[in-house]
């Protein structure tokens, strides 16, 4: 869809009338809004709008559906996909920060422009939590529509499954105050399809009574991967739900932040995140501790403030490139493919290549069901690296060759949240046929103009 050289002028001009928010073009103040956390995506819309209030979504959506544009969110960018849209208005939500946490009910009410961070600490004054992600810093209403696999998901199971109500925008430009009783269709895909169903401005979750956490990450040398690798697959088939767990195979560069032992070469960390007290955990722990020497030990008793510390992803925007897949199981043979391929003097070019244990509370069905569908996995395997002008290819390909190897362990899924892609084939993988199906007629029912057709939404389907 192009708007015309006449719309594009009378759309911006009737926002700029209406809203309390601020409206910028390209080299405008306010437009750099655009630019996402991963600075490998690129977006470029007619317009970004930081809008003031759920009544300037309202706003936006109706003057788009009038002037033939459509409507693409972005809170911080961690999952974003590339457009070049002249027809496209960016809604920036970073003014949407209301927070308000009720210890009576264990329920907290976000607004879309805050990241987990402060959600976390003032929960943390009541001794509650929210099941935030394993990175703090990303926009919590993203991770919540993408389901959200957390640092305690086989304790406590997807993230959005504690979500209780969503304040929405619909793309007839309609307000909606959504739950399990009220509009339970959109409670349904919210939880799960993205964007593909509103813009949502607010979000209401149950908090878990917990203010501590065993938990941190126990780091070996790479050349001991062959070792701590099998190790943790044997050692993950018998853990119980409390205990939380990922490896990963890390080569992270000498940069400030990096600790000394870890920096410029490759190491294995194995992550760990429980809420029982570590009389219980250090015996569970202890194989793993014993597999070989460790570089570093941070696996400690921790307040629930510091669980973005167990992964220690990087806080600040860089570019990086993502790939994926769902595992059902990690045999022997998958370990030797993943370890010619990622260990040592394989010339990987990844900066992490991830495992992380599923199970649990993951694989129960929510109290109410959602667009989320991919319970019967029982690990999830994420690469990462950061590409340059002349590495980007090379990652690619080298994530491609490492997906072909595991794909006889893979069930062919993908969760929501990784590896952001508009790509209908990859948007296959994130849902089954039926969810699809579901996510396409409701985003024709409930944006009939198709605002929302842009970005990793499911329609056509």
């Amino acid at each position: 869809m192009t708007i015309t050289a006449d719309d594009a002028p009378a759309a911006i001009e009737s926002l700029r009338r209406r809203l309390r928010g601020a409206v910028a073009l390209p080299g405008e103040p306010g437009y750099d809004l655009a630019v996402s956390w991963n600075r490998s995506v690129q977006m470029r819309p007619l317009a970004v709008v930081a809008v003031a209030d759920s009544a300037d979504v309202v706003e936006i959506v109706r003057v788009a559906a009038a002037h033939g544009c459509r409507v693409a969110v972005q809170c911080t960018g961690h999952g974003p996909v590339a457009f070049d849209g002249d027809d496209v208005l960016l809604i920036h939500t970073g003014r949407l920060d209301e927070l308000h946490v009720d210890p009576s009910t264990r329920r907290a009410r976000i607004g879309a422009g805050l990241v987990w961070e402060p959600v976390v600490a003032a929960a943390a004054q009541h001794r509650l939590a929210p099941l935030a992600g394993s990175a703090v810093s990303v926009g919590v209403v993203g991770f919540l529509t993408g389901a959200g696999v957390g640092p305690l998901v086989r304790t406590f199971g997807m993230s959005s499954d504690w979500v209780t109500g969503f304040e929405v925008v619909t793309g007839a430009g309609e307000l909606r105050q959504v739950s399990p009783d009220r509009d339970p269709d959109l409670f349904w895909g919210l939880r799960g399809g993205k964007s593909t169903l509103g813009i949502v401005c607010a979000v209401e979750i149950e908090l878990i009574q917990c203010a501590e956490l065993f938990g941190g990450a126990v780091y070996f040398d790479g050349n001991d991967a062959d070792a701590v690798l099998r190790s943790w697959a044997q050692w993950t088939t018998g853990l119980p739900e409390h205990a939380n767990t990922s490896i990963a195979l890390l080569q992270l560069p000498p940069l400030p932040g990096v600790p000394e032992p870890l920096a410029g070469r490759l190491t294995v960390a194995v992550r760990f995140a429980s809420i029982e007290p570590a009389a219980v955990c250090e015996p569970l722990l202890a194989p793993i501790r014993g597999v070989a020497a460790p570089l570093l030990d941070t696996v400690t008793t921790i307040p629930y403030t510091a669980i973005g510390s167990i992964h220690a992803d990087p806080p600040d925007p860089m570019p990086a490139k993502e790939e994926t897949a769902l595992l059902r199981q990690l045999p022997e043979p998958a370990l030797d493919a993943l370890l010619e391929l990622a260990g040592p003097d394989s010339g990987s070019p990844q900066t992490i290549v991830e495992l992380r244990l599923l199970g649990g509370a993951y694989a129960r069905a929510a109290a109410h069901p959602s667009a989320f569908c991919h319970r019967d996995a029982h690990q999830n395997l994420t690469m990462i690296g950061v590409p340059g002008p002349t590495s980007a290819q090379r990652l690619a390909e080298h994530a491609g060759t490492v997906l072909d190897a595991m794909r006889p362990w893979a069930t062919g899924g993908m969760l929501p949240n990784f590896t952001a892609s508009a790509d209908p084939e990859v948007l296959r993988r994130r849902y089954d046929e039926p969810t699809l199906t579901s996510l396409s007629t409701l985003g024709d029912r409930y944006d009939p103009s198709g605002v929302f057709r842009v970005g990793q939404v499911v329609r056509g389907f």
